[in-house]
């Protein structure tokens, strides 16, 4: 029973950090990345649809991203999604595919960002910190009903608690990276 308790506790924490990961992936640094377009929709057809499901994605230079549409008629809602996303960029279309230049980042944006991943990180680490009272209240739970002993209840709250520094320290690691690649001119 403990067992299913932590295997499901570290699979839910494995979660949160890949979910951590992504969210910074989202945040632009320096390069061009398709990673950066993943929360931004499009109206097609009337529906909020993913830029991914509309559209192939291309970087041929380092600061320059080249989106061309499934569909031509797409390109416009495209285009328009990016102009009114936070992303600070202004695509150029061609009738065929849009081009993105991402300007030069200034310092004083950089910390933004910087700010902006260390809020995501901070959730990041809320998520798991909650998984982990969610099995430890499953734990006391266990233990009240007698299905364990308080033994093996401190034993088992002791495990999730360093499986919650792991990913809290995993997390960390994300942030130094994602930090560092902000900060690289």
């Amino acid at each position: 029973m403990i067992d299913d308790i932590i295997k499901d506790t570290v699979k839910k924490m494995a979660g949160a950090i890949d979910f951590a990961r992504q969210d910074f992936a989202t945040v632009r640094t320096g390069r061009a990345n398709p990673a950066m377009f993943n929360k931004l929709e499009a109206e097609y057809y009337g529906t909020p649809t993913p830029l991914q499901q509309l559209a192939t994605f291309q970087s041929p230079e380092p600061r320059v991203m080249l989106i061309s549409p499934f569909d031509a008629s797409a390109l416009n809602a495209i285009e328009k999604a990016i102009r009114n996303s936070d992303l600070g960029v202004n695509p150029a279309s061609d009738g065929k595919a849009i081009r993105v230049v991402l300007p030069e980042l200034t310092e004083e944006r950089r910390k933004e960002y910087i700010k902006i991943v260390r809020a995501k990180a901070e959730e990041g680490r809320v998520a798991v910190r909650n998984i982990r009272r969610h099995a430890v209240d499953q734990v006391k739970k266990a233990e009240k009903d007698k299905a364990i002993g308080e033994d093996e209840a401190k034993r088992a709250e002791k495990r999730l608690d360093d499986e919650t520094k792991k990913s809290v320290d995993t997390i960390d690691q994300l942030l130094k990276a994602k930090e560092t690649e902000l900060m690289a001119v």
